[in-house]
């Protein structure tokens, strides 16, 4: 195995840099960019829907054509508004229709999207918007532009917000509401676009995302538009997800997509493999995002392991609240199910009862989740609990776990249907390596990443890049683990400051108060996510 070890090229620090590609020749395909991903997926399924979002109950769906053509006219209207070559799109609000089109349109038009945690304090903001050079700044709605008006004056490169929802209270100088935006951009001609999307090159910074900042000050991570589009193709055909000309992928996105586990499920891959996606809403994990998931009926579903706690707990709760024979019917059919499961990993070969349990008892859980068409079901950003993990292999529900950071573009380990193993987080992705280095008498050492998803470099920040790029081009992640014969890997601890930490961390922030300088979790996690309309009907 040959490995590019020329390290100087391989890493850069700033936005308008390239690097070399760590290409491998068992995984080689060849580097494109966002816009020419977006063509090839187009050609294949411009009529399929694309996004979904509800709007005064009903869901209003848009094709990949719309899509497409909807994220030039976005381009066209922050080339408008002025946004420069390598500047920053920064997008402060929940998933929606407009963050997909408006950070597509971004990338078209020259620029490099930075996702901001919508918990984000005004000063958080500030960071984001001020080292990422944001031209423009978009809110989803008045509370959030709120926290833009207070810092306005402290961000020499501003030139203009944008809001997507709500009305504006009150008017101000460049200032402009979604429809009105839309239609800055009509005198920008098509050539004018098309000569800066046929200038960008795969090696080229298109998106920026921030680290939580636990250890000092926040990292912006660079990611190529390779990092984007290669790991959107091989990361999501490890997990099994399958292009829409052999199913179509149905998920529903409520992970903050400033964050990569979320952005790259939701909005990269969805775009890649000609994906329906379904927005939630704000509220999800306060209530509804049950409700979305039984009106969606996703065959794919993403959730850190506090989402999948919080499912787990209301089905006890509301387990313990029916009949004594119903309760010891499920934790029977559960019990079972789950010896099975772990003695014997080929469901062909379960026994008949089995089948029969399942349909009769195990498919209403399901049912009632909003899972009943899911064929995947992933956890990442975090460590699943073992309780956690049995708990849903006892409702034939297998969460496969990944492993990565947001330096690997998301996923560099990961399971899937195919290639699962109790509480490992997968195989490394096809055309990338890993090695465990300095191993103890256990096996146990640091893990290393080598392939076409380790990111850039950190934003302007010479000495930290450093820190984790070896003179060989390996990603030092600062986690423990260890990999066994059949090439499954485990993560067993961390080094200080270790990424699985970090991501353990940010993962958390999803959904508190978001602060870049804070020891602990924030407490209101506990009580995030509540399936009050859970109905369990057992026989």
């Amino acid at each position: 195995m040959s490995l590019e070890k020329d390290s100087a090229l391989l890493w850069t620090t700033s936005a308008d840099g390239q690097v070399k590609l760590r290409r491998d020749p068992t995984c080689s395909q060849a580097p494109i960019t966002i816009h020419q991903m977006f063509l090839e997926s187009l050609e294949k399924y411009k009529s399929l829907n694309a996004l979904a979002s509800k709007k005064e109950g009903k869901w209003e769906k848009i094709t990949f054509s719309e899509y497409y053509r909807l994220s030039r006219k976005a381009a066209k209207s922050f080339l408008k508004l002025g946004l420069e070559r390598f500047h920053s799109v920064a997008i402060l609000g929940f998933n929606s229709t407009e963050w997909f089109i408006l950070a597509v349109g971004a990338v078209f038009a020259g620029g490099i999207v930075s996702g901001i945690y919508t918990t984000s304090s005004p000063e958080a903001c500030h960071y984001v918007a001020d080292d990422s050079r944001a031209n423009i700044v978009v809110v989803e709605n008045q509370k959030q532009l709120d926290k833009i008006m207070q810092i306005w004056d402290r961000l020499p490169y501003l030139k203009a917000v944008v809001m997507y929802k709500d009305r504006v209270s009150e008017k101000h100088p460049n200032l402009y509401m979604m429809d009105e935006f839309m239609e800055l951009g009509n005198e920008i001609s098509d050539g004018r676009l098309d000569a800066i999307i046929n200038s960008q090159e795969a090696n080229q910074c298109c998106v920026l995302i921030y680290t939580s900042g636990t250890t000092g000050k926040p990292k912006g991570v660079m990611l190529s538009h390779d990092n984007i589009t290669w790991t959107s193709a091989h990361a999501s055909q490890a997990g099994d997800m399958q292009p829409a000309e052999i199913q179509q992928e149905k998920i529903v996105s409520y992970l903050p997509l400033s964050h990569i586990a979320g952005q790259m499920y939701d909005l990269w891959t969805g775009i890649k493999w000609g994906e329906e996606v379904y927005f939630a809403q704000p509220d999800a994990l306060k209530g509804s995002l049950v409700e979305v998931l039984r009106e969606a009926l996703p065959t794919s579903q993403m959730g850190v392991p506090r989402v999948w706690e919080k499912m787990m707990e209301k089905i006890k709760e509301v387990s313990s609240q029916t009949s004594l024979l119903k309760r010891k019917m499920l934790s029977w059919a559960m019990s079972a199910t789950l010896e099975q499961n772990l003695s014997c990993s080929n469901r062909d070969s379960k026994p008949f009862w089995m089948g029969l349990v399942d349909s009769l008892i195990l498919a209403k859980i399901r049912w009632a989740l909003g899972l009943s068409q899911c064929q995947k079901h992933f956890s990442g950003a975090a460590p699943l609990p073992v309780e956690v993990s049995h708990f849903f292999l006892g409702l034939n529900i297998p969460i496969y776990e990944g492993y990565g950071m947001s330096e690997t573009s998301g996923p560099f380990c990961i399971s899937g249907p195919h290639m699962y193993r109790l509480h490992s987080c997968g195989k490394v992705v096809p055309g990338c390596h890993v090695k465990i280095v300095n191993q103890d008498e256990d096996g146990n050492g640091e893990i290393c990443f080598w392939g076409r998803n380790v990111f850039m470099g950190y934003l302007n920040m010479e000495e930290k890049t450093r820190e984790v790029i070896d003179q060989d081009g390996w990603l030092h992640s600062g986690d423990l683990g260890k990999m066994d014969q059949d090439g499954f890997v485990y993560v067993t601890g961390r080094i200080k400051g270790g990424a699985f930490f970090a991501a353990c961390f940010e993962a958390l922030q999803m959904f508190g108060d978001h602060s870049f300088h804070t020891s602990s979790p924030p407490a209101r996690v506990v009580g995030a996510f509540s399936l009050k309309h859970l109905e369990i009907a057992l026989p």
